[in-house]
């Protein structure tokens, strides 16, 4: 494999052998020795073999191994001959961040933050598994996976205004419910409003400091200001779906005798019935994700609302932005000297697009798209602004988060609990958790370091970097 170092920020692996297109990395030296240690580079040279792919396979600088497709992963193909694969979108579709915004201080927050914590943890349910009887039915889950976070607007979990500071307005066009199994369904049910396990968390977080002035004004955030970031996909709906159609597509495999650089990136061709199928099914648990993060913020607007007697709209919690950060999705970018319609698989990376762009809603067009970008258990998290270079390096994306360093059995085995819990008392910072297994598994020493992750795709020029957050209080599953 030769790498090659094309700036302080950006390496390439040549075309080579059966790739297809060159793999172009976005990393600081700190970041590339690391993706280095696993399979990260291997698996995105796999994905730069598969047909019809266009331009580069990406790798952001949180990349690190995942199913098949890297996490952190980019990959575009063409719309009219190319393909779409549920290993480059990922097991969590629509796994994605939202960032709300209120006008309270840290000197509000701190003589209430351990009612507002166990108010939080008991008010949006969390852990493998977790549920909630809200008294959906399969119809309403119907529903949803066509209408997204409308539906449950309208069934009072939220404002309409909510709508339009979310990818998507909430809802993607193209999906059909009856390509999704019963399983998932039923998997689904009471599932919506809950946060799960893993990675996923709800923090209550206090701008620790804005970098661009002018863009923070417009995004509404300020120093001191307490904003809460929550971080959860489509829980089981989502992961059953993406098995039933990795199954669908082993066969579809066998069938058309398609040879696979690695059996973990099966794919269909666009045009055929199992990739029209898949793709309906995953854009319903795209929108039963958007769904479920926004009854969540129905539950933390409730809870503060119960925490501090007030209502959420004298609290001034406004939606500042819902990005997804696993989903492929048809857009047009210029490449090679023209428009073209491509299928962007985004696994692991964040819609990053610049200004002007029609998808970014009205309020934020003329500066470029919020990118919420969070760190690891008890580090900082960050608020970035799409740049117009992203549109012809990235496909307009960025990056999603920090990345794993340590696989989750390494993180129990080398990291003590004692050692977090310490760290995040040293850091004043309240933590509810039910599976006190996450408390290693989602330490900070399992992930890179996020401000050389932001750092890298400022210097990239891919999005600029509006402000900083630290985490006050954690809830994990």
């Amino acid at each position: 494999m030769n790498i090659k170092k094309t700036s302080d920020f950006t390496w390439e692996i040549d075309r080579e052998g059966n790739m297809n297109v060159p793999v172009k990395i976005y990393a600081n030296q700190e970041i590339m020795s690391v993706m280095k240690n696993d399979r990260t580079l291997m698996q995105a040279e796999n994905v730069a073999k598969l047909p019809s792919i266009v331009q580069n396979m990406i790798v952001m600088p949180d990349g690190h191994e995942g199913y098949g497709f890297p996490v952190g992963g980019v990959a575009a193909f063409d719309a009219d001959n190319g393909i779409i694969s549920p290993g480059a979108v990922g097991f969590d579709i629509n796994c994605g961040v939202r960032l709300i915004k209120t006008n309270l201080s840290t000197e509000d927050i701190k003589p209430n933050i351990n009612r507002l914590m166990d108010s939080l943890f008991k008010n949006v349910p969390s852990g493998v598994g977790s549920k909630i009887k809200l008294g959906f039915t399969k119809s309403d889950l119907e529903k949803i996976a066509l209408e997204g976070v409308s539906y449950v607007v309208d069934k009072g979990y939220g404002v309409s205004q909510d709508l339009d500071r979310i990818e998507e307005n909430g809802c993607i066009n193209g999906a059909d419910p009856d390509k999704v199994s019963e399983l998932a369904n039923e998997r689904g049910k009471q599932q919506l409003g809950t946060l799960g396990a893993g990675n996923h968390f709800l923090e209550v977080q206090r701008v620790d400091r804005v970098i661009n002035k002018d863009i923070a004004d417009k995004f509404g955030l300020y120093e001191n200001q307490i904003v809460v970031m929550l971080h959860s996909g489509s829980r089981g709906y989502g992961h059953q779906v993406c098995s039933d159609y990795l199954k669908i597509l082993s066969d579809y495999q066998r069938k058309n005798n398609i040879a696979l650089p690695d059996p973990e990136l099966a794919y269909a061709f666009i045009g055929s019935k199992e990739a029209e199928e898949y793709q309906k099914a995953m854009f319903s648990a795209v929108n039963f994700a958007f769904a479920n993060r926004q009854i969540m913020t129905n539950s933390i607007r409730k809870s503060f609302e119960q925490t501090f007697g007030k209502s959420s709209d004298a609290l001034g919690m406004e939606l500042l932005y819902d990005v997804a950060h696993n989903i492929a999705k048809i857009e047009n970018h210029h490449v090679d000297g023209k428009d073209k319609n491509l299928v962007v698989h985004r696994k692991g990376a964040t819609r990053a697009f610049g200004p002007g762009r029609q998808e970014v809603p009205k309020i934020y067009r003329s500066i470029g798209q919020p990118v919420i970008i969070p760190g690891s258990m008890g580090t900082a998290s960050y608020v970035l602004v799409g740049r117009k270079e992203a549109m012809s390096e990235t496909f307009g994306s960025s990056c999603h988060g920090s990345g794993r360093v340590m696989s989750r059995h390494q993180a129990i085995r080398e990291i003590s609990q004692e050692r977090t819990l310490s760290t995040l008392k040293s850091k004043h910072i309240e933590i509810r958790v039910r599976d006190k297994k996450l408390i290693s598994e989602e330490a900070e020493w399992a992930y890179k370091n996020v401000d050389n992750v932001v750092h890298s795709i400022e210097g990239a020029k891919i999005s600029n970097i509006v402000a900083k957050m630290v985490p006050i209080g954690v809830t994990k599953g």
